[in-house]
């Protein structure tokens, strides 16, 4: 009877191993087919392929319906600051600029002439200083100590971002380099969180030129790719506006 019990538990040992060395095989062939077939999707200017882009999208929905822009980026004291924050990205900041005649360009939904702020006007608002864990997608991350207002202020203060005749804020905010060669979109609850911040000092300097003079979005809900360097131009939409590198294939969004 023991040994009859014994032989029937070996074969049923030697039937699950069979069945998972056989579920492994053939999860091995649909991953080699399936990296096949994506090798050989066709590739239009560098941009994703509509059924990538889909299921891009779709992770997009799970997270905004599950995740929350509203936590706080955790912060650290001045000390923790990195002396000299690394350089990073340079697309739509490589010419020369004069900062003394730099303007922020705000574009009306409505179609009324653009209104244009110099930076006395947003150093009029309450100064805000941040130091928290820079993260950029490429992997790194760096500790960094910034000063500007909250974008939130400069939006309320000027009455900027709401629709017409009513207080309903549009769904995102764009922003663009004053060459229009860097873009990004940002939904408008990033943008009022209240550590997201226009910023014309790093480390209690004015900003250098390839930190984003004169003046650069922080925004620490979100990767590094979204924090604009030298804004130049803003407009606010009820549809995504352009994003650079979205349209490269990373996601819209990027949230941490």
């Amino acid at each position: 009877m023991k040994n009859n019990i014994e032989q029937w538990s070996d074969k049923k040992i030697q039937r699950r191993t069979f069945f998972s060395f056989a579920g492994f095989i053939l999860a091995g062939i649909s991953g080699w087919f399936s990296w096949k077939w994506y090798r050989n999707l066709p590739k239009t200017n560098h941009k994703l392929d509509q059924t990538t882009r889909n299921v891009l999208g779709f992770n997009e929905k799970v997270k905004d319906k599950f995740f929350s822009n509203n936590n706080m980026t955790r912060t650290y004291p001045k000390t923790s600051a990195a002396k000299r924050p690394r350089l990073n990205g340079f697309v739509g900041i490589q010419d020369n600029i004069d900062v003394e005649k730099w303007q922020l360009e705000v574009i009306s939904p409505s179609g009324k002439p653009s209104t244009y702020f110099q930076m006395q006007d947003i150093k009029s608002l309450p100064k805000e200083e941040i130091v928290f864990d820079f993260k950029c997608i490429e992997g790194w991350d760096q500790v960094v100590h910034y000063g500007g207002v909250r974008f939130s202020d400069f939006l309320k203060k000027y009455n900027l971002g709401k629709k017409e005749g009513s207080n309903e804020w549009y769904k995102y905010v764009g922003l663009e380099t004053p060459d229009a060669k860097y873009y990004v979109g940002l939904d408008i609850e990033s943008v009022l969180h209240p550590q997201t911040l226009l910023c014309f000092e790093v480390n209690n300097q004015p900003l250098p030129k390839f930190h984003g003079a004169p003046l650069r979005l922080i925004i620490p809900v979100k990767y590094g790719i979204k924090n604009l360097k030298r804004i130049g131009k803003m407009y606010f939409s009820d549809t995504p506006p352009r994003d650079y590198w979205h349209e490269l294939g990373y996601d819209y969004d990027v949230t941490l």
